[in-house]
């Protein structure tokens, strides 16, 4: 017996000691960010073996094949957009010093140069909050289209919304245009293929996002499709939060009303999107398939109204690039900003620099707001969203709680010149792991419209106060801090 307990004992030791060495070999193989790296040793050191099962799917970097690399691809409508972008830089000379592109020109020269994304003038848009409207007047332009519909989510739900959806890109193909549907396999529910073959069979062209592509042997499961982009002949352009499925429009128990943000814009901005799309759509094609090249009916440059004059931005970001284009964009705003700073985000877990620039703005006197849900869709999420929203309360930053249903959205306000609308979270995952896709518009009466729905959302908000923090309890504070350490990896 006491043989036996003493292998035993030597056995244990032994395989948490091979776990251990293999643990900081893992996590120390490769450069990453030294908060990501102390949250991956902890997993694998807690959870023996599982851990490196976790690692596995979670935790490598992306394979780096030339199909993979999204930003190889072809940029196929980027020289007539710079074309459009310096006829407007030539013909317009109204950029004084009290131009919002001009308050805005180190974050517009930022993208510009890192992104390759233009700024683009000739726009018109419109502002959606609630889910119904903004799928009866998408469904509008759909019905609408005479050429193209080109269509790209992170989750396209089998579901009501869904199937209207669905059934009017089917009827659209049926006519001959050309519709093409490209989705997130993880975030639409993996049952996606046998359900959207009702599009193909009529004419359309459906395909998964390339992270779904050999997902065991690439190890691509943590790298999602967070854009939400739909294009209509090239000329109208959606972006935004919402996705497709029934709990976006506020069919879901679990989540009551669901409130977001959303973009509808008409305008050369729309050939940065269909940019973006024929870039994701051409990384994910298999071997056989044509790649989509530039053609007029696509970029169709003629169609705008020259007389409009609204500076748009379409912003792409993804762990393809080596820079996290987006948070740093935001980073320039926000240690630029000179009053204030509103944003809201279902999740907030911000990296050092993002939490340090916003605490140095609240400390210097800018009006820094955060709005939050009251719920959780993912509750190790939920709890680290709760241990940053305590946190930055000691900071002076002032954090409300939606308490309407969830709140989804993801905008920004800065100084009420410039806001953003697009796809992008405050947290790890959109900073370095997901695609996502932002509009950052640079004009002081859109972003005054933006404020006033926020300022409309407090109504229905808490403002966190330290009482509140106070009263949520040890076992409550121990989940928040506990899901903090796994926040990086979340």
């Amino acid at each position: 017996m006491i043989i036996i307990d003493h292998w035993l004992i030597w056995t244990i030791v032994t395989i948490l000691v091979l776990n251990t060495v293999s643990a900081l070999i893992t996590v120390f193989h490769r450069p990453r960010n030294i908060v990501t790296t102390w949250a991956w040793i902890l997993v694998l050191l807690l959870l023996p073996v599982v851990g490196f099962l976790i690692y596995a799917f979670f935790g490598r970097g992306i394979a780096q094949e030339k199909i993979f690399s999204i930003g190889n691809q072809e940029h196929v409508g980027l020289k007539q957009l710079n074309k459009i972008a310096a006829d407007d830089r030539n013909n317009d000379r109204k950029s004084s010093r009290s131009d919002e592109t001009y308050y805005a020109r180190h974050v517009i020269s930022f993208f510009n140069r890192t992104e390759e994304t233009p700024l683009t003038r000739h726009n018109e848009i419109e502002l959606f909050y609630d889910g119904k409207k903004k799928f009866e007047r998408l469904f509008e332009d759909m019905k609408k289209a005479k050429e193209t519909i080109h269509v790209e989510y992170y989750a396209f739900i089998k579901s009501e919304i869904g199937q209207e959806f669905l059934d009017i890109l089917t009827e659209k193909a049926k006519q001959g245009l050309e519709v093409r549907l490209l989705y997130d396999p993880w975030g639409s529910g993996g049952q996606n293929k046998k359900w959207l073959k009702q599009l193909s069979d009529a004419g359309g062209q459906v395909l998964p996002f390339i992270t779904s592509k050999n997902v065991i042997y690439k190890t691509r499961l943590n790298y999602h499709l967070h854009r939400k982009l739909t294009i209509i002949d090239g000329t109208a352009g959606w972006i935004g939060g919402f996705n497709v499925g029934d709990q976006y429009v506020g069919e879901s128990k679990k989540f009551g009303y669901w409130r977001d943000s959303h973009i509808r814009v008409k305008g050369t901005a729309t050939l940065l999107m269909q940019e973006r799309f024929f870039q994701d759509w051409n990384a994910s094609i298999d071997r056989k398939t044509k790649p989509l090249v530039f053609e007029n009916k696509y970029f169709p440059a003629d169609r705008f109204n020259e007389n409009t004059n609204l500076p748009i931005q379409i912003v792409t970001d993804g762990p393809d690039s080596r820079q996290e284009i987006l948070k740093d964009g935001f980073i320039d705003m926000i240690i630029n900003a000179k009053k204030s700073i509103w944003i809201q985000t279902p999740y907030l877990i911000p990296d050092d620099p993002m939490f340090t620039a916003l605490t140095i703005a609240s400390r210097s006197g800018v009006d820094v707001r955060i709005m939050v849900p009251c719920m959780p869709d993912h509750p190790f999420i939920f709890r680290a969203t709760q241990y940053y929203s305590n946190l930055l309360t000691q900071f002076g930053i002032k954090i409300y709680t939606y308490d309407k249903g969830f709140l989804h959205a993801k905008t920004s306000i800065i100084d009420d010149k410039i806001c953003s609308v697009g796809s992008m979270n405050h947290d790890f995952r959109s900073y370095s792991l997901n695609f996502e896709a932002n509009a950052f518009i640079y004009d002081s009466k859109i972003a005054r419209k933006v404020r006033r729905s926020f300022e409309h959302d407090m109504e229905d908000s808490t403002l966190l106060t330290q009482d509140i923090i106070d009263h949520q309890g040890v076992w409550m504070h121990f989940k928040q801090r506990f899901s903090r350490l796994l926040s990086p990896i979340l």
